[in-house]
């Protein structure tokens, strides 16, 4: 029998509307949830409530990196908050230990809801991490 080792998490590239221009320390929110919903007619022969799919929805997707001089991601978020919003596709991409495309999820239609700043602390030797949360309207597999 062949072992089939997992990927690692660490290796991965996010594209922003194909582009991949940044790196990002961590990427997280990748999820999908089915709401359920409960319904009993009168007629049903057990006493049990049924359990009805009900709408699809999507958790915000968070990227976070070391601030630079690329104030991107600020500008499309102050973009927004001005009144111009501009939707973007974006793509997370899972590598292997050689750099290679393994899986990749598209996103669609998504938009910065919120900035964040990093925090500070002379005492620390942290870097400066911004966080940037999108909100979006669907997750697609493209390859796996």
């Amino acid at each position: 029998m062949n072992r089939t080792d997992p990927f690692s998490g660490y290796n991965f590239a996010v594209e922003i509307d194909g582009i991949t221009s940044m790196g990002f320390k961590e990427c997280s929110g990748l999820d999908s949830t089915t709401s359920a919903g409960t319904y009993r007619e009168g007629t049903d022969p057990t006493l049990a409530m049924r359990q009805i799919p009900g709408l699809l929805s999507f958790s915000n997707i968070t990227l976070r990196r070391g601030i630079t001089n690329d104030h991107s991601l600020w500008d499309w978020r102050n973009s927004v908050a001005n009144g111009d919003l501009v939707r973007r596709d974006l793509s997370i991409i899972l590598r292997d230990d050689k750099g290679e495309e393994k899986i990749r999820w598209n996103i669609k239609n998504s938009w910065p809801t919120k900035w964040s700043g990093p925090g500070f602390d002379a005492t620390s030797d942290a870097f400066a991490i911004e966080t940037l949360e999108l909100v979006h309207e669907g997750i697609e597999v493209q390859k796996w």
